[in-house]
């Protein structure tokens, strides 16, 4: 607070003028004064809310969250594709996702896609050991795709088959590649013996095959050079 008279609060200079019963008066005016102004302002505070509440869309605005996912919101984005995908004016030259998958991809991945792209499907093996029926697995997709296909990283390839089928563009197939020569320098691979020889006796090899899905070949023709 300043000691400055000339800065005193006239309200305080006020009640200090008046004596007595005027003082006592003087103070409850003040007070007074004071409760109609806050009585006003909630008044004015209150006219505005409703002022508010009564614009079209404000309770909508109100409650909206800032990301909407209603079922709403996704029924009304679904109405717009179905919209979209019939008007023939609208020109849509590849899928909206493959902007957003070739920022998932690794460099070696994009030749892995590359390699399926222009070679076609390819020998995979699984090894396992023991009877059919009861078997158990010791080594499971065993290929050569990372060596044929020149990535830098071939000891990656499992990560980066997994993440290729995580997107939707291989398939890991249980059925063979017709030509069973293919897969005799696959099941000479040292990785591919040593499991056989871990297995003993009953081990054996299971051959399956890696290849591009439909949506993977359509990626690729679209957005990797192939020539």
């Amino acid at each position: 607070m300043s000691d400055d008279p000339a800065r005193e609060d006239p309200a305080r200079e006020l009640l200090r003028a008046a004596p007595g019963v005027g003082r006592i008066a003087a103070a409850t005016g003040l007070r007074l004064a004071g409760s109609a102004a806050t009585a006003y302002g909630r008044a004015i505070s209150r006219l505005a809310q409703a002022a508010a509440e009564q614009r079209p869309g404000a309770e909508a605005e109100t409650r909206r969250p800032a990301s909407d996912s209603s079922t709403a919101a996704l029924r009304r984005r679904g109405e717009d594709l179905l919209r979209e995908s019939a008007d023939v004016r609208l020109p849509q030259d590849s899928h909206p996702a493959y902007m957003r998958i070739l920022d998932s991809l690794a460099p070696d991945e994009a030749r892995i896609l590359r390699f399926l792209a222009c070679n076609g499907s390819q020998p995979a093996v699984d090894v396992r050991s023991g009877l059919p029926f009861a078997s158990e697995l010791l080594a499971q997709g065993r290929t050569m795709i990372a060596e044929e296909a020149g990535c830098r990283h071939a000891d990656r390839v499992y990560a980066y088959l997994n993440n290729l089928h995580r997107l939707g563009l291989i398939w890991f197939l249980r059925e063979p590649l017709r030509d069973a020569a293919r897969y005799q320098v696959l099941e000479a691979q040292p990785e591919v013996v040593a499991a056989l020889d871990q297995g003993g006796r009953t081990a054996r090899t299971v051959r399956r095959s890696i290849v591009l899905t439909p949506f993977g070949e359509d990626f690729c023709a679209t957005c990797l050079p192939l020539a």
